[in-house]
């Protein structure tokens, strides 16, 4: 499909979050929220069993094989947390443009020139968070909730890509 002078891409460029979307994140935000270490962990292991490639930035374990021993690494989990810190502060500043935009560079920063990650990774983790919180919150990830959710993840996305392209 051909595009039109100034068109973009939606998943490059995504619009601004509405007001009700905002406060549709940030209420299902604090129900997952309350078990974030197991939604971490959760997110993560769907992560590296579906998208076995994206283990490769985890010298701790990027050789477990086994969901199980996974689960159970001190590593994941502390990576897990990390995610979900970083989630839970965009979340909770998803009113301030300028706080998101700087937790963004930071990450960015640190994931493009300390680890050397791949910018499609945060794509599919994306992905990864919408699905495992649709499955282990049907209550509150309701469709509407769920693109509310896809919508600032692409808002993350874009906003870490740009700092890549710094």
């Amino acid at each position: 499909m051909e595009r039109k002078q100034g068109e973009v891409d939606h998943l490059e460029r995504p619009s601004p979050l509405t007001d009700k979307e905002r406060v549709m994140i940030q209420d299902s935000w604090a129900k997952v929220y309350q078990n974030c270490e197991e939604a971490g962990v959760a997110i993560l292991v769907r992560l590296f069993v579906n998208f076995p490639s994206s283990k490769q930035y985890f010298s701790q374990f990027k050789h477990i094989e086994d969901t199980e021993e996974l689960e159970h690494s001190s590593q994941l989990r502390k990576h897990a947390q990390r995610v979900m810190t970083a989630l839970n502060t965009l979340v909770e500043n998803i009113d301030d443009s300028e706080k998101v935009a700087s937790v963004l560079k930071l990450l960015g920063k640190a994931h493009a020139l300390k680890h050397k990650v791949d910018p499609v990774y945060f794509k599919i983790l994306s992905g990864v968070i919408v699905e495992v919180l649709g499955e282990e919150y049907p209550e509150v990830m309701t469709p509407e909730v769920g693109a509310a959710w896809t919508k600032l993840l692409a808002t993350v996305c874009s906003g870490l890509k740009a700092v890549y392209e710094e």
